[in-house]
C-alpha cells in the first residue's frame, strides 16, 4: 500500500563537519548552521497545516541534544512555524511511555537530527513511538523528516559503519536494520564531500535489488509514493546493481577488494526525479525534453 505521508531526507553540509564523527561535538554551531532555507522550507509547505503544523525534534541521535534541539527549533521559527518542540527521547522506557506516544500522534512533522545512527535505532526500534510514526506515515498526511544520521535511519537497512578509503574491501561495510520507512534501498550521507560512493557500492553489490542513495552536502530528496525528487543546491548518487553482470564477492577473502561488472550509477540534481516503480529518471533541464520546474 502507497503511504499517504511524506520523507525527507538530508545529507548534510558543504565543510561543515559530520553528525555521525566526532569532530561534530566541537563545532556544533558552525555545523547546525547547514540549513539549506529551500529544504526547510519545503518541509513547512508540503506539511498539513503549513507554518501551523506541529514539529518534535527528536534529538535521540545526538550526544549534545541540549545544544542541537534548540538549534533546530530556532531554524524552522526563523521560517516562521509556530507550534515547535523538542523532544528527547534518551532510552526505550521512555519512547514506550504513553506520553511519548501522545506526542508522536499529535505531530505533523517529525525531524531527526544527525548524531550515532545505530543509537538511533537501537533506542527507538520496535517501541512504541516507533510505531506510531510508522503509522502516521501509513495512514495520515504526516513527514518523516531526518538529517544525516536521520535519513540514514529512515531506510529499511542502514549502514552504520564503515570508512571510506577501505569501503570497497569485503566486510569493511557494516549495515543493520533501520527505521522501516522506505523499503529495498539505503541511504548514505555527507557522499560527495567525504568520498563515500564506494560504501554504496558495496552495500548495493551485497544485495543488488536494493537502490543506494548517496546524499550530497546541503542536499536531499523529497520523496512521495514513488516519486524521489531531488532539491538543494548538491548532488544525489543513486547506485542500482539489478543489471550487474558478474562480481568476485563471494570468492575473495574478508579484507581483499571487490570487483563489479556492470553497476549503474545515476547522478540527480534540483528538481530531477526518480521513480521507484519504474526505475525512470528523468532530468528536468535535460537536453532532449526540458520539463517546466513546476512538474
Amino acid at each position: 500500500m502507497r503511504p499517504i505521508g511524506k520523507l525527507m531526507i538530508i545529507g548534510g553540509a558543504v565543510n561543515k563537519g559530520s553528525f555521525a564523527e566526532t569532530e561534530y561535538d566541537q563545532n556544533v554551531e558552525r555545523n547546525l548552521n547547514f540549513f539549506e532555507r529551500g529544504i526547510l522550507r519545503k518541509i513547512i509547505n508540503e506539511s498539513r497545516l503549513k507554518e501551523d503544523s506541529v514539529i518534535e525534534i527528536i534529538t535521540t541521535a545526538s550526544q549534545i541534544p541540549q545544544i542541537v534541539g534548540p538549534e533546530y527549533k530556532k531554524a524552522f521559527e526563523f521560517l516562521g512555524s509556530k507550534n515547535v518542540n523538542i523532544l528527547d527521547i534518551q532510552n526505550r522506557e521512555q519512547a514506550n511511555s504513553d506520553a511519548m506516544v501522545a506526542r508522536a500522534n499529535a505531530a505533523d512533522i517529525v525531524m531527526f537530527t544527525g548524531g550515532d545512527q545505530l543509537r538511533l535505532t537501537s533506542i527507538l526500534g520496535g517501541t512504541r513511538f516507533h510505531d506510531a510514526i510508522l503509522l502516521k506515515y501509513q495512514e495520515q498526511d504526516f513527514i518523516y523528516a531526518g538529517t544525516s544520521a536521520g535519513a540514514a535511519a529512515a531506510s529499511e537497512n542502514m549502514i552504520y559503519q564503515g570508512s571510506s578509503s577501505e569501503a570497497l574491501l569485503k566486510g569493511e561495510i557494516k549495515t543493520t536494520q533501520g527505521l522501516g520507512f522506505i523499503e529495498n534501498v539505503i541511504v548514505d550521507t555527507h557522499f560527495v564531500q567525504r568520498g563515500r560512493i564506494g560504501r554504496l557500492f558495496q552495500a548495493v553489490v551485497n544485495n543488488p535489488r536494493t537502490l543506494g542513495i548517496g546524499l550530497g552536502e546541503d542536499t536531499g530528496l523529497y520523496i512521495d509514493g514513488d516519486i524521489m525528487t531531488a532539491i538543494g543546491s548538491g548532488l544525489v548518487i543513486l547506485v542500482d546493481g539489478r543489471f550487474i553482470k558478474d562480481t568476485n564477492l563471494t570468492n575473495i577473502e574478508l579484507g581483499q577488494p571487490i570487483s563489479i561488472d556492470n553497476l549503474i550509477v545515476h547522478v540527480l540534481s534540483q528538481n530531477d526525479f526518480y521513480d521507484l516503480k519504474t526505475k525512470d529518471l528523468t532530468i528536468v533541464n535535460s537536453q532532449y525534453n526540458p520539463i517546466p520546474q513546476d512538474h
